[in-house]
């Protein structure tokens, strides 16, 4: 196996930026699960109204949960990612 020196890193100038969309979409993904939850908890029955082709609530929801989360990664790496090049070019000369 070829082990060669880790690459050296500089500071990220975008640091801030994808911290800041990090926490809030943390904390919307976080009211999210805790109205799910607060479903289940406060009304269970709720969850098991069926909602169409036979699925019920708490199914639909969980997926919605997954399907939130993936577009979520999704948005929040092509943002940093075009923070990170328009930050790149303004920098070169």
């Amino acid at each position: 196996m070829l082990h060669e020196p880790a690459v050296e890193m500089g500071k990220d100038p975008a640091f801030a930026y994808k911290r800041r969309l990090g926490v809030t979409m943390f904390l919307i993904y976080a009211v999210i699960y805790v109205a799910f939850t607060a479903i289940n908890v406060l009304s269970p029955k709720t969850m098991e109204t069926i909602l169409f082709s036979g699925l019920n609530l708490a199914v639909v929801y969980g997926f919605g949960l997954i399907i939130v989360a993936l577009i979520m990664a999704l948005f929040y790496n092509a943002a940093c990612n075009a923070r990170e090049k328009s930050m790149t070019e303004g920098s070169k000369p």
